[in-house]
């Protein structure tokens, strides 16, 4: 116990030598670079104050090529780096270096405080030289005290350096010397001590290192012995602790990463601090490519995205906002916007959920479409029975000539409204069952004879012909009932918009999908509106549209038929030269 009373005695006074020493040599050197920096600082200052009123005109005046000579003269002179600095901190001249050569200075603090209207100061390393400068700015007044500009002088400071790098290194030699004089003399008395005392420093660089799996060996006097014990408790505490940290940041990171909502963590100068995956794709930007620890504004360039975010981080209320972001691969992107505060007090940050709603705002619009195409589609044959029926009502039922005429249109009409409805109640139905459409192999000859055969009398009242070109061993895992319809559907859009003409159907095996066309002659589909001819109700020409009896969803029921079978369905016009569907499904793989 003697011993190691002494052991500590002794390293107590080389602590406390060392630390004198250090202080000392601190101290020492604060007072001199003070002194240096203060002088210099001066110094800067009254030369700046002397060669005011010789840049001030040339400056004021814009005589760039002058100034620039005079910050050269002036420089080689006084071995004195000159610089003048417009009010937008652009450099007009300087005395070592190319002013278009450099950047911006306007953030410069000796700069910021000398458009202030005050001296500036500031000591850092200049990438441009790579040599530590002190930097002293002034205003630049005119004679009614506007600042234009500032002048800005600078110097190397390496004499300090040089002075300071001299002492420190007198001051270590000597406490190098103190050292190995206390440590000769402590030697003999730690050598009893120093296997329990490297039993504990291994044993703890192994608990360091995340190894728990050995404990320190209980050896020596009894205070290392229960030093030893409380250090392989804390192992076992903290293997515990480390295990259970582990674990939940596992799931948290798993949670992060899973979650379809982009979320992000930005601190109060608005640098991100984490982001998941989801954030990532929305933002198009990646861990990898440093996105943490950048300003929002250097991963989005959206002012409305910036605004947010300041807002945000001025309240301690939670915000929502819907936000647009251009995507260069998604395109415009609706994005659900909430923001809460982090309650942190030494590192305020927000955490940013962002919800990608574009789906929700296409799918509105749809909706609201679909609203007022099938308000439109019904108003019209109910607004005729309803305008017949007054009519027979009022009198016209006792003529037996209008009489029949009305009742043929309301009938007409009310084949239209039943054909409209059965239509939606088909396109409902398929899009229901669209997952899990019963199929299996069939002949495909077999079914797109059978649609012909549905559409020949109508294309006979036109006189066009329809022809049908397709092996007869060419087998399909399809629905039937569903292709024919979307076949029939297809047909009948070709044989109302063809003069007397033919339509041609073609089906045949190209690698691992078939393909089905229909062929038309017709009038043909601009450009503007092949992207939309596969929506509900929507009507290349509507008048006449209705004229031909259509009810607008033909096209839409085959394009649902065909996705449901896992294929594909494009067509190819253009005005005046027919139009041709193209129907593409996977072989038949059995």
């Amino acid at each position: 116990m003697n011993k190691k009373r002494i052991f500590w005695h002794f390293s107590l006074y080389l602590l406390i030598t060392l630390l004198a020493l250090a202080a000392s040599t601190l101290f020492s050197s604060q007072m001199i670079r003070s002194f240096y920096e203060e002088r210099t600082r001066q110094d800067l200052k009254a030369r700046a104050v002397l060669v005011d009123n010789q840049i001030l005109p040339l400056f004021a005046e814009n005589r760039w090529p002058e100034l620039h000579a005079l910050c050269r003269q002036l420089g080689r002179k006084s071995a004195t780096r000159f610089t003048v600095i417009d009010k937008d901190g652009r450099v007009a001249a300087d005395s070592d270096e190319n002013p278009a050569r450099l950047d911006n200075h306007g953030r410069r603090p000796e700069v910021v405080n000398a458009l202030a209207g005050e001296t500036g100061t500031s000591i850092r390393f200049s990438y441009t030289l790579q040599e530590n400068l002190m930097y002293v700015a002034i205003p630049l007044r005119t004679p009614d005290q506007t600042i234009i500009g500032s002048l800005r002088l600078a110097v190397p400071i390496t004499a300090i350096d040089q002075a300071l790098a001299a002492i420190q290194r007198k001051i270590a030699l000597g406490a190098f010397l103190l050292a190995l004089l206390v440590a000769a003399i402590t030697l003999f008395i730690s050598r009893r001590l120093s296997r329990p005392l490297h039993d504990m420093v291994t044993g703890a660089d192994r608990f360091a290192a995340g190894d728990f799996s050995r404990e320190i060996p209980l050896a020596g006097p009894s205070e290392m012995v229960e030093l030893a014990g409380a250090l392989n408790r804390m192992a076992r505490d903290l293997d515990k602790q480390i295990q259970t940290a582990i674990s939940q940041r596992n799931k948290l990171e798993a949670i992060f990463d899973a979650m379809i909502e982009g979320i992000l963590t930005i601190d109060r100068h608005e640098r991100i601090t984490a982001l998941n995956g989801a954030a990532c794709r929305l933002l198009e930007t990646t861990v990898e490519r440093q996105a943490i620890g950048r300003t929002i504004l250097e991963v989005v360039r959206n002012s409305a995205f910036k605004g947010f975010i300041q807002e945000a981080l001025q309240t301690d209320e939670p915000l929502e906002r819907e936000l647009n972001l251009a995507h260069s691969q998604l395109g415009d992107r609706a994005i659900q916007a909430h923001s809460v505060q982090i309650q942190d007090q030494e590192h305020p940050q927000i955490l940013l959920v962002l919800h990608d709603v574009t789906r929700l705002k296409e799918l509105e619009n749809l909706r609201r479409d679909f609203v007022a195409n099938v308000s439109h589609e019904l108003r019209t044959p109910i607004t005729a029975i309803q305008g017949f029926v007054e009519t027979l009502l009022d009198g016209a039922l006792e003529d037996p000539q209008h009489r029949r005429q009305f009742m043929e249109i309301i009938a007409k009409q009310s084949s239209r409204l039943k054909a409209i409805i059965e239509d939606l109640l088909t396109l409902s139905r398929i899009e229901e069952e669209r997952r899990a459409i019963a199929t299996k192999p069939e002949p495909l000859a077999t079914v797109l004879a059978a649609a012909l055969d549905v559409c020949r009398p109508r294309a006979a009242e036109k006189e066009i012909s329809l022809h049908l070109n397709c092996p007869a061993d060419l087998m399909a895992t399809i629905n039937a009932p569903l292709l024919e319809l979307a076949v029939v559907n297809l047909v009948d859009n070709a044989i109302k918009y063809s003069g007397t003409a033919s339509v041609d159907v073609r089906a045949a095996a190209e690698n691992d999908r078939i393909s089905i066309t229909i062929a038309d002659q017709g009038e043909g589909i601009a450009p503007a509106h092949q992207h939309r001819i596969f929506e509900r109700f929507y009507r290349v020409d509507r008048a006449r549209s209705r004229k031909q009896g259509g009810t607008g969803l033909g096209l839409a029921i085959a394009k649902h038929i065909v996705l449901s079978h896992h294929g594909d369905i494009s067509l190819l016009s253009s005005p005046g030269h027919g139009t041709t569907f193209t129907i593409i499904l996977p072989a038949d793989r059995q």
